[in-house]
């Protein structure tokens, strides 16, 4: 049995039966894969365990680094490539730098979030996604469980989502 092919899944009606089933099956020693929701569900990250983000730091950084060629840009420009003082105009005109320096943070920081979003998210353009239920995008929630890493049987794994609450246990295999 190979890593992330064969599933075992709990659908789900209504989100706080969602809630208290993943709080359920993490109790009863179950490792769980994912959850797909048509809609957000306020508090499934905590109750699935999962870490804050670091997208911010990535953003603050990427933006850090469109201030400094911003900045690189306009100095290297405006005093040592072209040094023109003209009409009293100051050497290092700071205040005339700061649009041109504001948009290329925030554009250079909306890229690199992007693209490090994509990035973890493992979403390519060529990319084909797993579907495991076609009505997460209708009007149901799915528990996914991968089998090889959990160390219960299947049929454990099955009793222990119905006693979470949910309406159907499935199996799903990917080829």
């Amino acid at each position: 049995m190979e890593s992330d092919k064969n599933f075992v899944l709990g659908v789900y009606d209504d989100e706080d039966l969602l809630l208290k089933g993943i709080k359920d099956v993490r109790e009863g020693g179950v490792k769980i894969h994912e959850v797909y929701s048509p809609f957000p569900v306020h508090g499934i990250e905590a109750a699935l365990g999962y870490k804050t983000s670091r997208l911010s730091v990535a953003a603050f950084l990427f933006g850090i680094t469109g201030t400094c060629l911003a900045l690189t840009l306009q100095i290297g420009t405006m005093t040592v490539d072209w040094p023109m003082i003209v009409g009293g105009k100051d050497f290092f005109p700071f205040p005339t730098f700061i649009p041109v320096t504001f948009e290329l943070t925030v554009l250079l920081a909306a890229f690199g979030m992007v693209g490090t979003f994509f990035t973890v998210s493992n979403l390519k353009p060529w990319g084909k996604p797993r579907i495991f239920d076609l009505r997460i995008t209708d009007d149901k929630h799915v528990m996914a469980v991968d089998l090889a890493k959990n160390g219960m049987s299947e049929e454990e794994i099955k009793k222990v989502l119905q006693a979470s609450g949910a309406s159907e246990v499935n199996n799903k295999n990917f080829v």
